[in-house]
């Protein structure tokens, strides 16, 4: 098994890939003789590297959120249409390209990279075929960095405590401040604690990797508090 550095990215690591390999992560099934020649079987495994290092991050970075906070997430972040994202960004429509076949057979590169299933799968297959050859680490953590601009989206669309807790109090007709009350860790591993105060009463505290995230921490406990 080859040797990959931590701070490899995604694309770095297929750029590593033996041919073998990555001409079968790049490969329509209508383009070779053996259909366990194409990205088919890869796909899968890459499916379930993928769903493993993505549940592994939100479990880490969010100590305080519940299964059904979790899986939301979760299921936002490795779909298919943020697969197809990554895909583009990794610039995978353009190696299909380049494997297409010169002979016209089967489809055409044009046709692949303009469905959205097709792009995710081929993403799914190059993170099966990049934890074949360097192992589940170095893999989750390029996945993490490919990802991390789906999770901090589906993060901010499913996890939106501030505004909830907003909404909530506007009833009332008052409103929340948040305050940084520790900071500790490393630079590449800080944690921030945030106290969430309402009419000069502390309601919440959470802490997280960045403010941001420990403000919606501390806005989650303070809705729990105040819905009680």
């Amino acid at each position: 098994m080859a040797e990959a550095g931590a701070t490899a990215t995604l694309k770095g690591l297929l750029g590593r890939l033996p041919d073998e390999l990555s001409s079968r992560a790049l490969s329509h099934s209508s383009w070779v003789e053996q259909r366990g020649d194409a990205y088919g079987r890869l796909a899968f495994l890459g499916d379930s590297v993928l769903g493993l290092a993505v549940a592994s991050e939100l479990y880490r970075r969010f100590p305080e959120a519940d299964i059904g906070e979790l899986t939301k997430v979760h299921n936002q972040a490795v779909s298919g249409r943020a697969c197809a994202e990554v895909a583009r960004d990794m610039g995978l429509p353009e190696l299909l390209e380049t494997r297409a076949p010169t002979d016209g057979t089967g489809l055409s590169a044009d046709t692949l990279v303009a469905s959205e299933r097709t792009l995710a799968s081929v993403t799914e297959a190059v993170i099966g075929a990049c934890y074949l050859e360097h192992g589940f680490e170095p893999t989750a953590e390029a996945v993490i960095e490919a990802f991390e601009p789906e999770v901090e989206r589906a993060t901010e669309s499913k996890l939106d405590f501030k505004s909830e807790l907003q909404e909530w109090l506007a009833r009332s007709g008052v409103t929340v401040s948040y305050d940084v009350v520790s900071e500790d860790g490393p630079p590449h591993e800080r944690r921030f604690d945030v106290k969430a105060t309402v009419q000069g009463d502390d309601v919440g505290v959470g802490s997280g990797r960045s403010k941001k995230e420990a403000e919606q921490a501390a806005a989650e406990r303070a809705l729990e508090q105040l819905k009680r």
